[in-house]
């Protein structure tokens, strides 16, 4: 796989100071780095114009765009935006999710300087989501509304916050601008507006999940997403050796689809095939009908999402002819991928009769644009999340624990939060380095070639009522590892407890592919094999137990899904996990008592 893909071996530059800390820096270069996205677009519709940027299904086959096109569009569109008077204090703001004519938008917005906020399609469609549609209204103050269907979204279009405001639709109502209307002739000249965007000119707002506080507008200049790309491809040269192609469902409103994905492929001269499916219950179908259809040679997704996958190539082996077909890299993101989903991929790719695929990670935030560390060389061994990416300084900061406080500096770092200043000074050290909160630690002391493993935020660590630390990240990994294939998720509870327990999240898939019978009690699901079966395999990892901070004595199988709605998760599907604690305390009471109905009691 090395040779065939050409990777570069991890090469990184270690520097320890006298306070503790440590400073890492790849020992490779930044190449060229573009003026803004406007630059890619009009360098590949002269080049392949022909090529498709972007797709999205049109009944049984697919609607395709190609770089000529998507240009020829964001230009038109671009000349209406500016006749609106629209900039960073009259943004646009996204209610919809991916689709070709949200990505025209996009860009043509972008080519003029007017950021776009994308939003979380939940909060327009779930009414009880509206709360903070309305919070990111009144922070970003837009000057224009798009959803893709005005019906769908016309709850969120008649809310008083976006009362006043222009409505633009692809589907439009009474009302509402039509879409068509900004690809016809006319606008301004948009050819001193094109010229003046920089790297320091405003892309686009991307709001936190809110976990803690009120979602923060984070800024994502030009120079942000121009720079990343740049320092991807000196990490992954092979992406740019032919133009990349993608099937992907992950949210435009997030940094890893959105900014991560979308500016890989428009980079690259690549394919962006919208799959309007996703690795939940009544969608996940429709992405194994778009991964049927065309052959990517690369996969994003977050470690659910390939384990359900897994599942289906298991049994459809035309399916795994197509997948693996043309596929130079598996990535995954958002959190650990389980050893067993990793080793099943590479044993299906074999099977295919297709060479290994280089299965990899990054990480990094919403605040750097997103990538900071890489693993740009094969690995192996969940929660290893690579080296810093060129141009990037990371400090490490020790937390006497052994672990350390990761702390990043780069021209992909965001300047701030949108009319924030006192959350965009808290976010930075002394040393203007930006405060991640997340966790690290070295896979290999002596050598840091070897690269960071992720060790959980440093905010989710907990003191049981002995006074001991649990280390909740790592052993959430270790309870996932050992309840699969029925648990998508874990939640550790037990802070100022006496013991730690468990909240688990099933994977109702390969639960109802055994035939046994469930039923919900109060928010608990009850099945007897389920149970016996969970607990035979936490007895297990309790017998490897080093203390009670690694031992997990109870647990229950929560019914209920986490609510976007109410906070639980994210867009993406991530767990918000004080936010779950918090909403399902009574459930945590019932975990610790000792008769508590449904409740998984481990022998210890």
């Amino acid at each position: 796989m090395t040779d065939r893909l050409n990777l570069k071996a991890h090469r990184v530059r270690r520097e320890d100071r006298a306070d503790g800390s440590v400073l890492l820096r790849s020992a490779y270069e930044v190449g060229p780095v573009a003026r803004c996205s406007g630059d890619w677009l009009d360098h590949w519709a002269e080049r392949t114009p022909d090529a498709v940027f972007l797709a999205e299904r049109a009944g049984e086959g697919w609607r395709e765009v190609t770089y000529a096109e998507a240009q020829r569009a964001a230009h038109g569109i671009a000349g209406h935006l500016l006749e609106r008077d629209l900039g960073p204090e009259r943004p646009i703001l996204v209610l919809s999710g991916n689709s070709v004519d949200h990505g025209l938008l996009t860009l043509a917005a972008q080519y003029v300087g007017i950021p776009t906020v994308p939003l979380a399609e939940q909060y327009s469609l779930i009414p009880a989501a509206h709360p903070r549609l309305i919070h990111a209204v009144n922070l970003v103050k837009p000057g224009l509304v798009y959803a893709s269907d005005a019906a769908q979204y016309a709850s969120a279009l008649a809310l008083d916050a976006l009362a006043g405001i222009e409505a633009l639709s692809s589907t439009p109502t009474d009302g509402v601008t039509d879409f068509a209307d900004l690809l016809k002739p006319g606008g301004a000249d948009m050819t001193e507006a094109a010229a003046a965007v920089g790297p320091n000119t405003l892309a686009k707002i991307l709001m936190t999940s809110g976990s803690t506080s009120d979602p923060k507008g984070v800024l994502t200049t030009q120079g942000m997403m121009t720079t990343n790309q740049a320092q991807v491809a000196a990490c992954l040269p092979f992406v740019a050796k032919r133009p990349p192609r993608i099937v992907d469902w992950l949210p435009w409103n997030h940094v890893f689809g959105g900014s991560y994905n979308f500016n890989l492929m428009l980079v690259n001269g690549g394919a962006l095939y919208i799959d309007e499916g996703k690795p939940a219950p009544g969608f996940f179908d429709r992405t194994l009908d778009n991964l049927s259809r065309v052959s990517g040679t690369l996969s994003f997704n977050v470690p659910v999402g390939f384990a359900q996958l897994v599942a289906a190539l298991e049994r459809d082996a035309a399916l795994r002819e197509t997948y693996f077909a043309d596929l130079d890299m598996i990535f995954y993101a958002g959190a650990s991928l389980p050893q067993e989903t990793w080793a099943a991929l590479e044993r299906l790719a074999q099977e295919a009769g297709k060479p290994l695929p280089l299965i990899t990670t990054s990480w990094g935030l919403t605040e750097t644009a997103p990538g900071v560390l890489i693993c740009h060389e094969p690995v192996k061994g969940a929660g290893i999340v690579g080296v810093p990416m060129p141009g990037i300084t990371v400090k490490l900061v020790p937390d006497g624990m052994g672990r350390f406080d990761a702390r990043v500096k780069g021209d992909n770092v965001t300047p701030g939060y949108l009319n924030d200043p006192r959350k965009t000074e808290e976010a930075f050290d002394d040393e203007v380095f930006f405060i991640t909160g997340d966790a690290m630690r070295f896979v290999d002391p002596e050598d840091p070639s070897a690269g960071l493993r992720f060790d959980g935020r440093m905010s989710e660590d907990f003191k049981l009522g002995t006074g001991t630390w649990v280390q909740a990240a790592n052993l959430r990994l270790d309870v996932l590892a050992a309840l699969a294939p029925f648990a998508q998720d874990v939640v550790i509870t037990g802070a100022g407890r006496d013991e730690v327990g468990a909240l688990i999240l099933p994977n109702r898939g390969a639960i109802a592919a055994q035939g046994w019978e469930l039923s919900d009690e109060d928010g608990v699901l009850i099945c007897p094999q389920l149970a016996q079966a969970l607990t035979e395999r936490l007895e297990g990892l309790a017998a490897k137990a080093t203390g009670s901070a690694t031992r997990v004595t109870c647990a229950l199988v929560l019914s209920e899904p986490p609510s976007m709605a109410e906070g639980e998760a994210t867009a993406k599907g991530n767990i918000n996990f004080p936010r779950l604690l918090q909403r399902r305390a009574a459930l945590v009471d019932r975990l610790y008592e000792p008769d508590g109905k449904g409740r998984l009691g481990i022998l210890h």
